[in-house]
């Protein structure tokens, strides 16, 4: 992530984050099928060095979540908040759940994927807001 003080990007994911926010979400995709996301130079799964960049599928799947009360300083002003694992096809996304009752989240939720802010540090962090 962009550091605020310095403006010093972290390359791939920042390009990731600002691709995602216009629309143009996407992950890495080695000729065996495996996805991953950036910042990649080699496939995780088999060692291939030749990925692809493949438009990511526009919903995913909550597969599990958890609900922070207590959080760490680092996101204190958040809370409380939750952190999903969503299923978007060839690959798997953590995030924040963003435009819903926290009491209202639950497995099989259909979500999007969408650039939020953390409270906190000001920092672009991954969302999933419900479709």
């Amino acid at each position: 992530m962009t550091d605020p003080e310095t403006g010093v990007q972290d390359a791939g994911f920042d390009d990731w984050l600002d691709a995602t926010e216009e629309g143009d979400a996407y992950y890495l995709e080695c000729a065996n099928g495996h996805g991953s996301l950036p910042p990649r130079r080699v496939c995780p799964d088999c060692g291939s060095t030749d990925l692809e960049e493949v438009p990511l599928p526009e919903t995913g799947v909550i597969e599990t979540f958890t609900v922070t009360h207590v959080p760490t300083p680092a996101f204190e002003d958040d809370a409380p908040y939750a952190t999903a694992v969503a299923d978007f096809g060839p690959v798997a996304l953590t995030g924040q759940v963003v435009g819903i009752d926290l009491d209202a989240i639950e497995t099989g939720l259909e979500v999007a994927l969408e650039i939020t802010v953390s409270e906190t540090t000001g920092k672009r962090v991954i969302g999933f807001s419900p479709v």
